[in-house]
């Protein structure tokens, strides 16, 4: 079972790693994944899982990984508050005063050279030094030194408790350990100023990075902002303020102009406009009447409406897709979790580097008696080397240039179940595609019929049906139909009417075939037909026809020049043949039943992965069957079960922008790995031969990631382009 805990305040990806990790070894959790929008842990639980013991356990090892973080039951979120982190910089600023107040005593005492370690010890030890034959004894010198290193514990106080925290944990190779022994190292090699230097920057840093990650958080947050607030319940006449939470089916709401449907409902009274662009991420009107069903999260923008509630709250359309968004990063790309594998390996061996960066010059110089061992050099280069080799930059950015892109799809009505399905999508080179209502917009009308008996028997049959082609006879038949009550469904094939005088078959030309019906007319019309037959003898048809999306023929052809597309269809090879043929010749499969797709989906050659994209109504086996199942409409239930990707619409472009974001995300993740990397390597060769110093150091650590973090917010910022700018 999944439970949900809200960690609020948690902004390191690192420390929510380690979070992830150490909950793991508790017997009732089998696993554990933190999402960074909502700030919930999610975890699959065992049947031992007790929620009041537990919550306590965890806060217990989320408190000894990652301070100022607030942990709660998910469920008790509604009754308690908690308080904004406000980060403690007591200790810090206290020891920049320290240092400053060193400084000015070093600014204002004699001035004294020291040329060795030992003089600065025997001066600290015994208050004198012998210089020139001159003796010097000052005491306000004499403390000097004393309060740059009191001035450097305040200052690395924060680093330091994190540092024995991970210690305790067993955890004795990370980050702030690294931080810890360099500037140590700095501080006895006499390198006051560029110690306290590193400390500085990189708190300020650490601090700026904090900011930038909780900004592009809110800032992905309010891109998929789907909330519902409240509902207006109608009981006894009075309209009562409701959180939506408390709705029941048969519940009537009214919603006014400018809000959101809390739940799934049909309208009873009034009529009006919905801005489905939170659903869709396309800003347009839907016109609704009385007797329309209709999605929540969609917002009135016209009269007030009244509907009656389908579906509970936690059943409904918006709560489905909130959850899936919150459950996006159960499913972490192959690169996040190769990063976090690298890190978990590459601070141990960078310290064991630095180590060996000062043992085997030195004891080379000591065993071969050279003249001068360089001690305080190699140990330098060692400090410097541990400053650069912090893994934060890739720990950061990587699992934040996946979030930015799971959100700016969202924004777009493109919702995909992980980062996972965002990096695989730019790996997909075959793209399996079903016709009806994904190609063309499945808003069937008949074009012919044989006669007028012909049209009315179908109508009269296939008002039992819920087939687009069948609601579409009905709708357009207007006159008095037959009052059949005997009547069994063949999905995939028809109906088949039982009736005093006689069976009679309404359906494809496969379902009378299997009764043994010849179709007499040869008369091949462009359409889904839908052939007539009673008591043995045909009867006739009753043609009706679909059109291609405006946008699925463009999109196709562009497609087609890095993807092999192959079409799948029901209809018969007349139909497909035209409709391939008019999106510019791409390949099909014609006459297939719903289990036909699959085995001609598994039969599409490809080299990387397959997309397989549909209605979602449909479709389920095929959506599961895929690499990626790509799932068209307005929110269906089977979509948000079986597919990994879900458009919210009916649009194809959104298909394609799809393919782009997944390639955006995915070389900006390149982008930073390389930058991280390239630059950490190169200012670890220079300081391996002492080119580099602590603040060159520092920046290769604090400064790359700020760079590689902005680098990742251009999904957020750069999601639309000028034009698109300018017309909105």
């Amino acid at each position: 079972m999944i439970k949900k805990v809200i960690m609020k305040n948690l902004i390191c990806s690192n420390c929510a790693g380690k979070i992830e990790k150490a909950l793991a070894q508790l017997p009732y959790i089998n696993s554990a994944s933190f999402n960074f929008p909502n700030q919930v842990m999610l975890i699959d639980a065992t049947d031992e899982y007790d929620d009041d013991k537990a919550i306590g356990e965890i806060k217990e090892i989320v408190d000894s990984i990652e301070d100022g973080v607030d942990t709660y039951s998910y469920d008790k979120r509604h009754f308690i508050e908690t308080k904004k982190r406000v980060e403690n910089y007591n200790s810090f600023f206290i020891g920049i005063g320290l240092y400053i107040i060193g400084w000015l005593i070093f600014k204002f005492a004699p001035q004294i050279e020291f040329s060795t370690n030992s003089d600065i010890v025997g001066f600290l030890l015994h208050g004198n030094f012998n210089q020139d034959g001159v003796h010097i004894h000052h005491v306000i010198f004499y403390y000097s030194i004393p309060v740059y290193w009191i001035g450097y514990f305040f200052i690395a106080y924060k680093i330091f408790r994190k540092t024995l925290k991970g210690i305790k944990r067993g955890e004795i190779f990370n980050e702030n350990l690294l931080m810890f022994i360099a500037t140590f190292a700095a501080m006895l090699l006499g390198e006051f100023f560029e110690a306290i230097l590193v400390l500085i920057f990189y708190t300020v840093g650490e601090y700026l990075q904090h900011r930038a990650v909780d900004k592009s958080k809110k800032e992905v947050s309010s891109l998929i902002d789907l909330k519902i607030e409240y509902a207006n319940v109608k009981e006894d006449g009075v309209v009562v303020i409701k959180d939506p939470m408390s709705i029941r089916k048969g519940d009537i709401l009214v919603v006014k102009h400018g809000e959101k449907i809390p739940v799934d409902g049909t309208i009873i009274t009034g009529s009006t406009s919905l801005n489905t662009s939170a659903l869709t991420g396309e800003a347009k009107l839907s016109h609704v009447k009385i007797g329309d069903y209709i999605l929540s999260g969609n917002i009135n923008v016209g009269s007030l409406i009244e509907i009656e509630a389908s579906k509970e709250y936690s059943e409904s359309t918006i709560a489905k897709i909130i959850d899936l968004i919150e459950n996006s990063t159960n499913h972490k790309a192959r690169t996040e979790n190769f990063i976090t594998k690298f890190a978990r390996y590459y601070t141990p061996a960078v310290t064991i580097g630095a180590l060996l960066l000062f043992l085997i010059p030195t004891s080379y110089e000591y065993f071969t008696n050279a003249p001068v061992v360089h001690y305080e050099e190699y140990m330098y280069r060692a400090a410097t080397f541990l400053v650069i080799s912090c893994p934060c930059a890739l720990v950061l950015s990587i699992p934040l240039s996946y979030f930015a892109g799971i959100g700016a799809a969202a924004k777009n009505g493109i919702l995909f179940k992980g980062s996972t399905f965002l990096h695989m999508i730019t790996n997909v080179d075959a793209i399996g595609i079903d016709k009806t209502g994904t190609l063309t917009h499945g808003n069937f009308t008949v074009s012919e019929f044989t006669n007028d008996e012909v049209f009315k028997i179908a109508a009269s049959a296939e008002v039992f049906s819920n087939h687009p082609i069948a609601q579409s006879i009905v709708k357009q038949y207007e006159g008095d139909l037959y009052q059949y009550t005997d009547i069994e469904e063949i999905p995939g094939l028809g109906l088949v009417v039982k009736t005093e005088a006689g069976t009679i078959l309404v359906g494809n030309k496969k379902l009378l075939s299997k009764h043994k019906v010849r179709v007499r007319d040869k008369k091949n019309m462009l359409g889904s037909n839908v052939f007539v037959s009673k008591n043995g003898r045909y009867l006739g048809k009753v043609i009706v026809s679909d059109q291609i999306k405006d946008s699925s023929v463009n999109v196709i052809q562009r497609l087609s020049k890095s993807h092999s597309i192959t079409m799948l269809t029901g209809d018969n090879n007349l139909i497909a043949k035209s409709v391939a043929d008019s999106l510019g010749g791409i390949d099909y499969r014609s006459g297939l039943m719903p289990e036909d797709k699959v085995n001609a989906f598994n039969e599409i050659e490809t080299k990387n992965l397959k997309m397989y994209v549909g209605d979602g109504i449909n479709d389920a086996p095929l959506l599961r069957n895929a690499d990626i199942g790509v799932a068209m409409g307005n929110g269906s239930e089977i979509a948000l079960d079986v597919a990994d990707v879900i458009i919210m619409g009916d649009d194809l472009n959104l298909l394609e922008k799809a393919f782009t974001i997944g390639h955006k995300t995915k070389l900006i993740v390149y982008e930073n790995i390389i930058l991280s990397l390239g630059i950490k390597f190169l200012f670890l060769l220079l300081a391996g031969f002492g080119l580099s110093n602590m603040l060159m150091a520092i920046f290769a650590d604090v400064g790359i990631t700020l760079i590689a973090v902005m680098n990742s917010l251009r999904l957020i910022y750069s999601r639309r382009k000028p034009d698109e700018r300018r017309e909105s």
